[in-house]
């Protein structure tokens, strides 16, 4: 990990831009700098992958990951319980035991966010 402080985290309220890591996938600023310093731009393709797949009839998808012994299931979720779909990842080092993030569709992109920017 570069120098990744989980507390920074929660000082990202909405974004001042968004980055493209696909066609239509943008990142916010604290998603941005989570993928930086936790490095973890893994996360976020993977991310990206599944909501090509859940498409946009949910604009809003929900992304649970837990950690545990070095291994990780990432949980979509419309918000209200449904599953969407599951993936787990037999190795990670990502520094965090569970992390939340949010992905919206405006209409044209998935926005994958932190909920403080929400």
């Amino acid at each position: 990990m570069l120098n990744f402080d989980s507390a920074t985290l929660s000082q990202f309220t909405g974004t001042e831009r968004y980055y493209r890591i696909s066609r239509r996938h943008f990142l916010t600023d604290g998603t941005k700098y989570l993928a930086e310093q936790a490095e973890c731009f893994w996360m976020m393709d993977a991310i990206a992958s599944h909501l090509i797949e859940i498409g946009t009839t949910d604009w809003f998808v929900v992304v649970k990951t837990t950690v545990n012994d070095a291994s990780a299931l990432m949980v979509y979720e419309d918000g209200n319980g449904h599953e969407h779909a599951r993936q787990e990842i037999p190795y990670t080092d990502f520094p965090l035991a569970e992390i939340t993030l949010y992905a919206c569709w405006d209409g044209e992109h998935w926005v994958i966010m932190l909920p403080s920017e929400y």
